[in-house]
């Protein structure tokens, strides 16, 4: 486990800026630590034999502004307890601010009840880092917009969206994409991607689910046109491949051309590497809001760092300055290319 500390102070704030990356994916949190130009700096943590999980940093974080960095990975829970346990330790040890990076929101799909004596856990989960201590979240490509309300407090949503349509349309032909919705729900994302692609086409799935059996989908039939053309298929994150897949092979038998897949979150439980690499797209693209596992690595997988975002935004941030506008900037690059 490491801190990261600032070498150099910012401008005229009177205090450094620490960084706690937890082991969700501490890579990543190297990864922007470099584009922030800060050093590693060490931190205790370790797991009893009955599980319980300790934290402690080695060095001072009074009146610092720290943002703690946490992808909840495999195992997940446990990547929650320990995200609780360091904001505790941060807020005793008289941090000024504690702002909580989540490349990945976890519980991010229980976001409201579909039915009777439900747990809203997206809700409690945002209850759970208020109550320990944090001052504020910052998160990528939320499920739903909803959740940013969850919290009570400041919440930056970061959008992965023009990192990855702005790699979409370097490669493909932008004047033959057709973006397309895994399902009907996220047709408002494929308008944003469409949007962002210079005005593409939209189509979506329609599909069905058993709410009695999780990961389980039926993909019934493409809404839009599709024949002739590349398609986009884009979501916010894949688990086991099952939604993504299914509709990749709707879109060729519509008469789909080529397929290529984009999604934020690779999830990737099994056996999501199989069902990509055979569902016929020539091309995977997704983030590293998560670590990947070698054996969950496939031929036609690509991976953008999403960490020069993370690190723009941290030092808005810390700054005082505005994280919406390195998304005004984005699409003011987009629309001059």
């Amino acid at each position: 486990m490491s801190f990261l500390r600032v070498v150099i102070e910012w401008f005229t704030k009177a205090h450094f800026p620490t960084g706690a990356p937890g082991r969700g994916y501490p890579d990543l949190a190297d990864e922007v630590a470099k584009h922030l130009d800060v050093q590693v700096t060490p931190q205790t943590t370790y797991d009893f034999a009955n599980g319980e999980i300790f934290v402690r940093s080695q060095e001072s974080v009074r009146g610092s502004d720290v943002f703690l960095i946490q992808s909840c990975a495999e195992p997940l829970n446990k990547m929650i307890m320990e995200t609780l346990l360091m904001i505790d330790g941060l807020k005793r040890a008289s941090a000024k601010r504690i702002t909580v990076v989540l490349p990945y929101y976890p519980y991010s799909r229980q976001d409201k009840k579909h039915r009777g004596r439900e747990p809203i856990s997206a809700r409690l989960v945002a209850d759970l880092f208020k109550t320990a201590g944090a001052h504020r979240l910052m998160a990528v490509d939320l499920h739903t917009d909803q959740i940013q309300g969850f919290f009570d407090g400041p919440v930056d949503h970061l959008l992965a969206q023009p990192l990855l349509a702005d790699y979409v349309a370097a490669k493909y032909d932008v004047a033959d994409l057709v973006v397309v919705s895994p399902d009907s729900g996220r047709v408002r994302t494929a308008e944003k991607w469409a949007q962002r692609l210079g005005g593409s086409p939209v189509a979506f799935i329609h599909k069905t689910r058993d709410p009695n059996r999780p990961n389980q989908v039926v993909a019934n039939r493409v809404v839009g046109e599709v024949a002739g053309h590349t398609c986009v298929l884009v979501d916010d994150m894949i688990d086991t491949g099952g939604t993504i897949s299914k509709a990749a092979t709707r879109l060729f038998e519509a008469g789909a051309q080529d397929v290529v897949i984009a999604a934020t979150h690779a999830v990737l439980s099994p056996p999501a590497a199989e069902r990509l690499s055979e569902c016929g797209a020539s091309e995977v693209v997704l983030t590293n809001t998560l670590p990947i596992a070698l054996e969950r690595t496939f031929a036609t997988l690509t991976v953008l760092s999403i960490a020069p975002l993370l690190a723009r935004a941290i030092h808005e941030v810390f700054e005082d300055g505005s994280v919406t506008s390195l998304f005004e900037e984005m699409s003011s690059a987009s629309h001059e290319t």
